[in-house]
């Protein structure tokens, strides 16, 4: 289990190596000073040695709190909370294609998809680019066969297409769930129709991202995972070149009269008939599946320093609320400008932190299922951590399973508040796991495999709660 401290001095040494001269020419220069003391070149030595001297420790620093994910007292959002429900999740994604003027807005259901490409050179490193883009060897290539559902169309209503395109990592999980927004161009003679994504409105009908508006009468109504009102806002929105939304919000009140007209239109044509949710995602989600070719931390029901445990470190869950993108990327992961909403151990009201993050795009293709993580809490309950690893197996990346004591295998995949409890009683045991497979078998595993079993069973355990 990685420690800050840990990650810290070995920042520092490893700074200390790339400016070893600095050092150097400060002892030459003070050597020299005290022969000949002046203004002259002794003085140019210490100066640039004290200079290089001090920038280990700042350079040590600032590489430590980009590369561990750590939340402190310093990043809680000062004053009132973030003005989002429980329930909001606000998003910034890329802009997409425009495309032709005779171009029709339309919903699209993904069939299949996979990986063709995704080669970045970066190793481990961060690599920042300028401009308002994402490079292409950060943007994973995917091909896709998708049925598009042309409900404007003077012809066929629904046609199939299938081609390869550059899929934002901020909007893998419309992928994942199934529905996308696409703009499809007229058909011409001797090729078929031209389909375009729509990213940013894809990861809205996907149920992403949260989507509500505020009529003329200041009635709030939620829209998230109502493709049909969504996609007749998208084409307002497109009709007349934007619309604005303030987080998650759109309010009438602040849109032109005939704009605002249309969107109450809808807003009161789906009080009288309401549209269901669509589902978190369609049909046949194992062909479609890319979170297994995709980088990220892996799965695991977590490591456990036992020192940590011992002195009475906990987990506690946290969740996302906003993310904006960066131009700053690492090989398994977008930096992002994060919020998220934690809730301590202790069971004080919950705080918002507003924390810098490389997020693993296996975590980013699950997005639209859930935007909870996993935070280790030091034992003083000052810090807390990011925890990847078990962050991806609560949602739902990989399969988890538990090995009962007779050997049968019990899958726990889409039960979060098994794999919870779960991970609980292993923290406070100081037993790590580090993949998604709890085998209780294992003699180490004597003292709390009856625990375990009563978790798994659904019953109800004194010493599993969090």
């Amino acid at each position: 289990m990685r420690s800050h401290t840990g990650v810290f001095v070995g920042n520092l040494l490893f700074a200390a190596l790339c400016c070893s001269a600095a050092p150097f020419f400060l002892l030459v220069g003070c050597s020299a000073w005290s022969e000949d003391p002046g203004w002259g070149w002794p003085a140019g030595l210490i100066g640039f040695g004290l200079v290089g001297t001090a920038m280990i420790p700042v350079v040590a620093f600032t590489s430590t709190r980009q590369e561990f994910p750590r939340i402190t007292r310093r990043d809680r959002v000062k004053g009132e909370r973030i003005p989002y429900g429980d329930d909001s999740f606000v998003m910034w994604t890329p802009g997409s294609r425009q495309g032709s003027a005779q171009a029709q807005l339309a919903r699209a259901d993904v069939l299949e998809a996979s990986l063709v490409r995704y080669s970045p050179d970066g190793e481990a490193t961060f690599t920042t680019h300028f401009g308002d883009y994402t490079p292409d060897e950060f943007t994973p290539l995917i091909r896709l066969r998708v049925r598009v559902h042309d409900d404007e169309s003077d012809g066929a209503a629904e046609f199939e297409a299938a081609g390869e395109w550059r899929v934002p990592s901020l909007c893998l999980s419309a992928i994942t769930a199934g529905r996308l927004a696409v703009l499809v161009d007229p058909a011409t003679p001797g090729s078929g129709r031209k389909v375009t994504p729509v990213w940013s409105g894809s990861t809205l009908l996907a149920g992403t991202r949260t989507c509500r508006v505020i009529d003329l009468e200041g009635r709030l109504s939620d829209a998230t995972r109502r493709p049909g009102r969504q996609l007749q806002q998208m084409r307002i929105s497109r009709e007349i070149g934007g619309t604005k939304m303030t987080g998650d919000t759109i309010d009438l009140r602040h849109l032109d009269p005939h704009t605002a007209a249309r969107y109450a239109a809808l807003a009161d044509r789906d009080r009288t008939f309401p549209e269901a949710q669509a589902p978190v995602s369609e049909p046949g989600e194992e062909a479609r599946w890319l979170a297994d070719q995709l980088p990220g931390e892996k799965p695991a029901f977590g490591e456990v320093g036992r020192r940590w445990s011992r002195r009475g470190g906990v987990l506690v869950r946290a969740r996302f609320l906003e993310m904006r993108p960066r131009t700053t990327f690492q090989d398994h992961g977008p930096v992002l400008d994060t919020v998220l909403r934690i809730q301590p151990a202790d069971g004080t009201p919950p705080f918002d932190g507003a924390r810098r993050l490389t997020v693993p795009m296996n975590y980013l293709t699950v997005l639209h299922r859930t935007k909870e993580v996993v935070l280790t809490v030091s034992p003083n309950g000052l810090s807390y951590v990011v925890d990847w690893a078990r962050t991806n197996l609560l949602a739902g990346v990989s399969t988890a399973t538990v090995i009962a004591p007779d050997g049968r295998e019990i899958p726990v995949t889409g039960r979060p508040d098994i794999i919870w409890a779960l991970m609980n009683l292993l923290a406070s045991q100081g037993v790590s796991v580090t993949t998604p497979v709890l085998d209780l078998r294992k003699r180490r595993m004597s003292t709390l495999a009856s625990m375990a079993m009563h978790v798994v069973q659904g019953r109800a355990h004194p010493r599993t709660s969090a």
